[in-house]
């Protein structure tokens, strides 16, 4: 019987482990949706200057330069939000793992 209630013990701590890690997994993304979100209305917005931007130039050469500017500032913010975006997914899986790095241990004895 004692058996019975330690194995019953034993499942009910990794349930909750699970269930701690998949909270941190689900306010990761969470986290990672709004931030995709925010730069999708950051980069609609400056591509939308850009363009009324285009419209408004005299000529042809003010036209390159403000194409130009405008794809090193994307190109930039890219690269930017790649990186805070990888970020994010690493400290997600740091975060998710948290909860279960003591499971190992237990389950090698």
């Amino acid at each position: 019987m004692q058996n019975f209630e330690a194995i019953q013990k034993q499942g009910q701590e990794n349930l909750d482990l699970a269930m701690k890690s998949m909270t941190a997994v689900s306010k990761s993304f969470q986290e990672i949706a709004k931030e995709a979100a925010d730069y999708s209305k950051s980069q609609f917005e400056a591509s939308s200057a850009a363009a009324e931007k285009l419209v408004a130039s005299k000529s042809a050469e003010k036209a390159f330069e403000i194409q130009a500017d405008y794809m090193k500032s994307s190109y930039e913010a890219f690269v930017a939000q790649a990186t805070k975006m990888g970020e994010l997914y690493t400290d997600m899986a740091k975060e998710a793992y948290k909860p279960l790095e003591g499971m190992l241990p237990k389950a090698v004895k």
